[in-house]
């Protein structure tokens, strides 16, 4: 017997005294109130997170109230609740383990029945910054499109209608996906979220500005008549409804946040039933028979690498982008935003080839901390390092590989660019300027790796340093960003000395000139940060160690 088929008698006396629902309100205030108590970086990030909330709500609150009385109203409310929704449901996705108490399996042992479970699990869900913000637009949402006495009142229950429906959306996408986001699969879904976080802001931006041409909110109408029939949406355009006069109406889109409430419970019940009465293959490994892998080394793409210690070097750091999940997030993170931003607005009609360069930008950020992806297996680095030679083949490979994987994307973007912009005239001297800025960004990432590393924590999605190393980081990054852009400089000035004297016809140059610079800047740089490096080992292994 399992122990949620427990006879109820079989609960334990406190919780069979005053119910579920205030034991675990004040589980999840003490998580809350220990979470706090572990570091003051920690405190100070949750007052800071609180206050900006409250900040926001405040102003959209105050935002949707100014729009009482305008005719898109109902169009916007409805449209910023569907919005609010599918935020609800992805964020389980993306933030597993922001929150302890969405984890249902740690409950397992206990002798709960799903029933009073769930109850007590949906009320505590309620205390936080998300409800809290979701609340106020609820709020807000109401003020703006209620008129009249029957309005108001399908306010007062379209409200904790909607936040409720937003909850049980967050709990039952968690637990029924609870194994797979506490797997490395999941782990890995988390820290890729990034990139659907960035990309997503671009797209929105897009968007945004397309809809300002598009004449506004009119122009979404369409969208919206079928959205307000959608929960939780359902539940705020039943207010614009009664405020139309339309009852029956207001009465089906209440009714089908309702059903859509129940039916949410009725799947997280299931879920959870599932969750805690079968068993958890995910750690059992699976009899596989072991597969031959000689040769497996020097196959594929690994066939056409060098041989000795650059190979070597090179192997393992391509593995790492293809399977550790941090560095595998800050690649696709970067080739995805490298395309977007100057395809984005070469197809507005506000860009120009000259943003191509920012793919090389973004790819030549990962030259920066390279010891500190490697974390505490940076010790085995160390112990090969016993020269300066040594050194220097380590970070020569390990520049190899970002220039294997960028040089090809820099030159796709450009062409990419320039063809939606119609300016192949201008595509060398873009292509020159952008090896020119990978070159320095080689340079300066080298020494900054060896002067300035810093730990990445494996933990948390969007944890990219550790407490007390914020400064290493942003000394790093950003002081190399400027050193790399005033090392390039003799192009970026050949650049603006050609255009301006109308030499366009000569902007060929470049391609020559930015390569071969940027060759020769990216192999001094290495060359310096080589000594550094051997010297260094002791402190960078002590630093990269933290995490």
């Amino acid at each position: 017997m399992t122990v949620l088929d427990a006879p109820a008698g079989s609960a334990v006396p406190a919780v069979r005294g005053e119910g579920l629902v205030p034991v675990f309100v004040r589980l999840k205030l003490t998580l809350l109130r220990n979470g706090l108590r572990q570091s003051s970086g920690r405190r100070a990030a949750y007052i800071a997170s609180i206050v900006a909330t409250a900040l926001l709500a405040v102003g959209q609150v105050i935002g949707l109230v100014a729009l009482r009385g305008h005719s898109q109203a109902d169009t916007l409310v409805v449209l910023l609740a569907a919005v609010v929704a599918l935020g609800w449901a992805v964020m389980p996705l993306f933030f597993p383990s922001g929150d302890e108490t969405l984890d249902p399996s740690r409950l397992v042992m206990l002798p709960l029945r799903p029933r009073p479970l769930i109850e007590a699990l949906l009320v505590s869900s309620l205390i936080g910054i998300g409800p809290l913000f979701t609340l106020a637009l609820a709020l807000g949402s109401v003020i703006a499109v209620a008129h009249g006495a029957a309005a108001a009142v399908f306010g007062v229950a379209g409200v904790p209608l909607a936040l409720l429906v937003c909850v049980a959306l967050a709990r039952s996408v968690a637990t029924a996906n609870i194994r797979l986001l506490t797997s490395r699969k999941g782990r890995d879904l988390a820290v890729l979220s990034g990139l659907v976080i960035a990309v997503g802001i671009q797209f929105v931006n897009f968007g945004a500005q397309r809809l300002g041409r598009a004449g506004g909110l009119s122009s979404l109408e369409p969208l919206a008549d079928v959205v307000r029939w959608l929960p939780p949406a359902s539940a705020l355009g039943a207010v614009g409804s009664a405020s139309e006069g339309s009852y029956g109406a207001a009465a089906g889109q209440l009714l089908v946040s309702v059903l859509a409430l129940g039916v949410l419970l009725w799947l997280w019940q299931r879920s959870l039933v599932k969750l805690m009465t079968s068993p958890d293959g995910s750690t059992i490994a699976a009899a596989e028979p072991s597969a031959d892998r000689s040769g497996a080394e020097r196959s594929g793409l690994f066939a056409l690498l060098p041989d000795g210690r650059t190979g070597t070097v090179m192997r393992r750091s391509l593995r790492y982008v293809v399977r550790d999940p941090k560095t595998k997030a800050a690649w696709v993170t970067a080739l995805a935003i490298g395309l977007i931003v100057p395809v984005l607005n070469a197809v507005q009609g506000t860009g120009s080839p000259y943003f191509a360069c920012f793919a090389a930008g973004m790819l030549g950020m990962q030259m920066y901390n390279q010891f500190g992806q490697d974390t505490s297996a940076f010790w085995m680095v160390a112990l090969s390092v016993s020269s300066t030679r040594d050194a220097y083949l380590e970070l020569r490979a390990r520049a190899l590989v970002l220039l294997l994987i960028t040089l090809p994307y820099t030159v796709l973007v450009t062409v990419v660019t320039a063809a939606v912009l119609g300016d192949w005239a201008a595509l060398p001297g873009v292509v020159g300027l952008s090896f020119a800025l990978l070159g320095a960004m080689l340079a300066t990432g080298a020494l900054a790796s060896a002067l300035f590393p810093y730990s990445i924590p494996q933990d948390g999605a969007f944890k990219n340093v550790v407490p007390g190393q914020a400064g290493l980081a942003w000394i790093s990054i950003l002081g190399g960003m400027v050193a790399a852009a005033l090392l390039s400089a003799p192009v970026i000035g050949l650049t603006i000395w050609l255009h301006a004297a109308g030499h366009q016809d000569a902007l060929w140059v470049l391609l020559p000139v930015g390569a071969v610079y940027g060759a020769f800047i990216g192999w001094l740089g290495v060359r310096l940060a080589a000594p550094r490096t051997a010297d260094r080992l002791p402190e960078i292994l002590a630093a990269v160690s933290k995490g």
